[in-house]
């Protein structure tokens, strides 16, 4: 089962950083499979900014390993309206979207979970979702995501969101002295203004 409760927080970003009725809301999912995070992401969208939603989701196992299967349903619910399939991996489509000028509001991540493609995707979801937008990461207890993210929570001044997910226990998912316990889903809250850090600064993660 997705993220589910992604939903809320996209509730809690609406009204945490109030939108001109005029202006369009967009979020971004990277990982479809059978949408049931993406069937709750595109309800809340049409429930809290009508009718200028967008919903861009990237997916580029949809058609082969999944059958369309979270496709379709987006499809019979009727929020194909507001959103657009892109059948290609995350790190060609997120550079795309960049570069024709989207501006998220928020971004859900459950893509591949290996480091170097987590990475790729929160480097250009950072640039994608506009200053003080939201980035939801999904199986954060993994190791290789957990290390992913922390690089931008210590580098580049993401704030985790404690209460985002009422209910949700962390949970130790690794073997090991430096095994940590952590939630299956984690919100970060982006800087406003957004910002680079000195050339020689960094911080280990």
């Amino acid at each position: 089962m997705g993220c589910e409760v992604a939903a809320p927080v996209l509730l809690l970003s609406r009204l945490t950083s109030p939108k001109p009725d005029d202006l369009e809301m967009c979020w971004g999912t990277v990982g479809l499979a059978y949408a049931s995070s993406a069937l709750a992401i595109g309800e809340a969208l049409i429930t809290v900014n009508p009718p200028r939603a967008r919903h861009v989701i990237i997916d580029p196992f949809q058609e082969r390993d999944w059958s369309n299967a979270g496709w379709d349903l987006l499809r019979s619910a009727g929020l194909d309206s507001i959103a657009s399939l892109m059948l290609v991996p995350s790190s060609i489509a997120l550079p795309q979207l960049l570069t024709e000028g989207l501006a998220a509001d928020a971004a859900f991540v459950d893509g591949s979970h290996r480091f170097h493609e987590v990475f790729v995707d929160l480097y250009f979801l950072r640039k994608v979702v506009r200053p003080g937008g939201l980035i939801i990461v999904d199986d954060a207890w993994a190791p290789s995501v957990r290390t992913a993210a922390r690089y931008f929570e210590r580098n580049l001044e993401w704030t985790v969101l404690p209460d985002a997910f009422p209910g949700e226990a962390p949970t130790t998912v690794s073997a090991g002295p430096q095994a940590e316990p952590a939630t299956r889903c984690t919100a970060f809250r982006l800087p406003d203004p957004s910002f680079e850090p000195p050339f020689e600064e960094f911080h280990t993660f």
